[in-house]
């Protein structure tokens, strides 16, 4: 019996190492944006309710629900399923304005919105700023917490926060 336990406990941590580790080659792993930071990267971004905000890598989902209690429609990829079915489960008072979806951002098109918020890796900032560059979301405001787009100017930085205006 004590080795069925073992193995089922050897099991859960090993499938749950790989499903917060492996993201990393997408853009980051989880860490949550710091709660203090929220409220300052909504208000910098400055949508109205009724707008959409779209999250890439939304996580645990904070940023999404700050975003339905200030009236915005929210929009989030998530790449980890045990955060996606976390997030929708904690998210589940708001389940009218914010939608979940278990898939790279990457490769998906995205649905038009009215701002992004980010939290990836330098290595993946450049990536992004030409994905947004391309694509039909215009006009578009990015914001990204801790890392910067190095070859774009932001319209403003605060906190380890930077806002990008694409027209």
């Amino acid at each position: 019996m004590l080795h069925i336990i073992w193995f089922i406990l050897w099991t859960i941590g090993i499938l749950s190492f790989i499903t917060f580790t492996f993201v990393i080659f997408f853009g980051a792993p989880f860490l949550p944006t710091l709660k203090q930071q929220v409220p300052l990267a909504l208000d910098m971004i400055d949508l109205k309710s009724g707008q959409t905000l779209l999250e890439l890598g939304s996580g645990d989902g904070r940023v999404l629900i700050e975003a339905a209690k200030r009236g915005l429609f929210a929009v989030g990829y998530e790449l980890n399923p045990v955060l996606v079915i976390y997030s929708k489960i904690k998210s589940r008072k708001y389940k009218k304005q914010i939608k979940i979806i278990w898939g790279n951002y990457w490769i998906e098109k995205w649905p038009p919105v009215d701002g992004i918020f980010v939290f990836l890796l330098q290595p993946y900032m450049e990536k992004l700023n030409n994905k947004v560059s391309n694509s039909d979301l215009k006009p578009i405001k990015l914001i990204s917490f801790a890392f910067n787009i190095e070859s774009r100017q932001p319209v403003k930085t605060r906190k380890g926060l930077y806002l990008y205006s694409y027209k």
